[in-house]
């Protein structure tokens, strides 16, 4: 079943190509080497009350730390609108540890670097929440980047239809799919298949299923929310499967076939 999964909006490509994956060992290429430093002399950047909290806190310290002068974001940084972007006239090795004094213990992991860039994941109360980007502009100067990670919307699982069994494991057909052929023969009918057995025909809101020329009484009755099969996995019994709990689901064997999948849980 869907899994909450996380995506950095640092799918930063500047024009020679800066990408950060939120999990990837690798390290982002350097910005393009365009000084966008002010003429006037660093001051704190004051940020904005409306922009993301992690960020703001961080934007402020960081400023404070190295000395940084808030500035607009470079329109090749293709970051988010809650980013912040500071230049200070300090190298990336002195910038490094007095962003890392100010993340503290917030840091997820330490540093990715490269030649020309660094980059830094950042928590809040738990889970990911900003990264902090430093590029080399000279060997005295660097742009800072500090922009919020935005979480991907879990995938909702079915809605629970009429006749459901709290506490009992369900599966969508595409669950099965590896061990268990479903075919939807509409009007609710679903004909199963597994290696080695004869097929069944279920039938949604019914334990009377049929097979071969016979009636099989099925442990639970198999739904359908409109769209979905849900199978309860108990009824995998009478396709000849078997169902082994596992640490992260469940494994369904179904001949010399099988697949790990997690079940919907009402």
């Amino acid at each position: 079943m869907p899994m909450q999964r996380f995506t950095l909006p640092l799918a930063v490509l500047l024009s020679g190509g800066l990408a950060l994956a939120q999990t990837a060992p690798t390290t982002p290429a350097a910005p393009p080497a365009t000084n966008p430093a002010p003429s006037a002399t660093p001051k704190t950047a004051r940020v904005l009350a409306t922009t993301h909290r992690t960020v703001s806190a961080l934007s402020v310290g960081i400023s404070k730390a190295v000395k940084g002068q808030l500035l607009t974001c470079p329109k090749a940084l293709k970051v988010s609108p809650l980013a912040v972007c500071l230049y200070t006239k300090s190298p990336v090795n002195t910038v490094r540890p007095a962003v890392r004094g100010v993340v503290g213990p917030q840091a997820l992991g330490d540093w990715k670097t490269s030649a020309q860039a660094s980059s830094l994941l950042v928590q809040e109360g738990g889970n990911l929440a900003a990264y902090v980007l430093l590029s080399n502009l000279s060997p005295q100067e660097t742009l800072v980047v500090i922009d919020a990670v935005q979480a991907k919307p879990v995938a909702a699982k079915p809605a629970a239809p009429a006749g459901v069994v709290k506490g009992q494991a369900y599966l969508l057909d595409s669950d099965l799919a590896g061990v268990v052929n479903v075919i939807n023969l509409g009007g609710g009918k679903y004909r199963l298949n597994a290696p080695g057995q004869t097929a069944l025909t279920i039938t949604a809101g019914s334990k009377v299923a049929q097979r071969g020329g016979g009636t099989v009484d099925l442990p639970m009755v198999p739904l359908t929310d409109g769209k979905n099969l849900l199978f309860p996995a108990a009824d995998l019994r009478s396709l000849g499967c078997t169902v082994t709990d596992t640490a992260n689901g469940i494994t369904i064997a179904c001949g010399s076939d099988s697949v790990g999948v997690k079940p919907i849980v009402f």
